[in-house]
């Protein structure tokens, strides 16, 4: 980070950590960025642009715009603020279509 090299977020998690299931297991990647020193908007970055421009997809994922692929979150709080907010996750959007949604009204 320091030394300006462009960082893309990603696991292959493979191991157990007690009491969390892999996804949760990886955000801890998120946080460790931020204890680094890393600022949150960069974090959210490493896994958006900074991994599509890395992937070579940087025309097809990484932003939200017409006519590229994204999956989307909502969180309740400001990811921008405190990153651990990722980690409470409301709303999942994956291929168009919603597959969680705790803001709906029973």
């Amino acid at each position: 980070m320091k030394a300006g090299v462009k960082i893309a977020f990603g696991t292959d998690m493979w191991h157990e950590f007690p009491g969390m299931k892999r996804g949760a297991a990886s955000l801890l990647t998120l946080e460790a960025y931020r204890d680094a020193g890393m600022p949150p908007l960069q974090i959210v970055q490493t896994a958006t642009v900074n991994a599509a421009d890395l992937l070579g997809w940087q025309d097809r994922v990484g932003v939200l715009e017409a006519g590229r692929f994204a999956d989307i979150i909502a969180v309740a709080g400001d990811p921008l603020r405190e990153i651990t907010e990722l980690e409470h996750v409301i709303f999942v959007m994956k291929g168009g279509a919603v597959v969680r949604n705790d803001l709906a009204e029973d």
